[in-house]
């Protein structure tokens, strides 16, 4: 089968890789690239544990083909931290014990930073609403919400 080759940017990098037709993006990230922060949770985009962005919009990397990304910015959650210093979400996320095994958690993160991007004030409701694609077995959701809240007043600087 013939192999696409695919120019892009990923957490700001320029990337290529080779894929095939049917490749998604979540398969492209974890098994050509490397880049496994990026969970696999059901594969049918129901649970959120793949979301990313591209080009700045929110998707489950497992409903995009590897081939879509061609010319887009994709963001993982490989580049929320810069080098050592975490992002504010995920520093909250420890401080409020918002995480247990890990398999939701990056496709959270990614999409709460995604909304904050949009919305640095987002009501308690806001948050419930924007992080319903992403299913978590463990937490409860509650700590989850909190972090993202007490992240949102920690970026406005309050």
């Amino acid at each position: 089968m013939a192999k696409h080759h695919v120019t892009t940017t990923i957490n700001g990098n320029a990337v290529e890789f080779l894929c095939e037709t049917q490749q998604t993006l979540l398969d492209v990230l974890r098994d050509e690239l490397q880049l496994t922060g990026t969970k696999e949770g059901c594969g049918t985009g129901d649970c959120g544990a793949c979301s990313v962005t591209l080009d700045g919009r929110l998707v489950c990397a497992c409903l995009v083909l590897g081939v879509e990304a061609q010319g887009k910015a994709i963001a993982t959650i490989e580049g929320m931290a810069e080098g050592e210093r975490l992002h504010p979400l995920q520093r909250k996320f420890l401080e409020h014990a918002a995480l247990q095994c890990g398999i939701c958690t990056p496709g959270v993160l990614v999409a709460a930073r995604a909304l904050l991007e949009r919305n640095p004030d987002p009501s308690e409701e806001e948050v419930r609403y924007w992080l319903a694609g992403n299913l978590c077995r463990c937490t409860g959701y509650n700590k989850i919400i909190d972090a993202v809240l007490d992240a949102a007043r920690e970026m406005r600087g309050n």
